[in-house]
């Protein structure tokens, strides 16, 4: 096994055709049997890795190299999503661009090669995959949610929570959904997950959300100034699902894929394990 087939496998998995610029191969590598795979992998990870005598390392979060300079670029994303959930598509777009520009302006300064070096001084090799794992959590929860709530019209935000916490990761992790805006007994309505796309949009793009029909989006994490500006809009509800249970929703769908085909994956730095309570 390589690298290359190891992305190849998460690609296809979440339903891509190409390598998307937040994810990608940083250090090459031949024969892999064991990895150790975590949702953020720094220097100290890697020499964990070595440590272990894994033959690769793999970060969730794009820490290094292009995939870290590059993840404002996967934010373009979100457009398609906004349209699925029914927002024009140059709504879409215009909502989207104030955080984008924000993440880009942040993101340029960046030690984009500190980790990359250690991973090379180390000869491990190392990878990112962050956008196929965003894709297999949002479509996972999505589709998990739509048939618990499908026979709920009137479904309050406690239903969802509920539905939430029959899976796994949400069950295992100390940081469980919470309804961030709303109220346990307030009706969810449309309920939509956005997971993918790099990083949250910010208020414009959840306005657009609630204004397209949305009554309660699901995501991992939001911003306080994002969670304000929803209060006072007054129009939708959020609950936040958890930034590491969901990250690990889609993660390990890629771990059981490398399991199937026989790798060893050690999962650490944040993974939940879906077995371990």
């Amino acid at each position: 096994m390589n690298t290359q087939k190891l992305m190849e496998m998460a690609l296809e998995l979440a339903g891509l055709e190409s390598v998307p610029e937040d994810s990608g191969v940083i250090v090459e590598g031949e024969g892999i049997k064991k990895i150790l795979f975590g949702v953020d992998i720094e220097t100290a990870e890697l020499l964990l890795g070595n440590h272990l005598d894994v033959d690769c390392v793999i970060t969730h979060h794009p820490k290094a190299g292009d995939p870290r300079i590059n993840l404002y670029q996967v934010m373009s994303n979100q457009i398609q999503r906004m349209v699925v959930a029914g927002v024009p598509i140059n709504k879409a777009q215009k909502a989207l661009k104030k955080t984008k520009d924000q993440v880009e302006r942040r993101l340029h300064p960046a030690n984009y090669d500190q980790v990359a070096s250690a991973a090379r001084l180390l000869n491990m090799p190392f990878m990112a995959m962050h956008t196929p794992c965003d894709i297999l959590a949002e479509n996972t929860v999505q589709g998990h949610l739509d048939a618990r709530l499908a026979a709920k019209p009137e479904a309050k935000l406690q239903d969802v929570i509920d539905a939430l916490l029959e899976l796994s990761e949400y069950q295992n992790t100390k940081a469980r959904p919470v309804i961030r805006v709303g109220g346990k007994e307030d009706y969810a309505g449309k309920v939509f997950v956005t997971m993918a796309g790099g990083t949250g949009g910010g208020p414009d793009v959840a306005k657009a959300y609630f204004e397209a029909g949305v009554g309660t989006l699901i995501v991992m994490h939001m911003p306080e100034d994002t969670l304000q500006a929803i209060k006072d809009q007054n129009i939708g509800n959020v609950i936040v699902a958890g930034h590491m249970a969901s990250d690990s929703v889609g993660i390990n769908k890629v771990i059981a894929k490398f399991e199937e085909v026989g790798l060893e994956v050690i999962r650490c730095s944040g993974v939940v394990d879906p077995t371990v309570k």
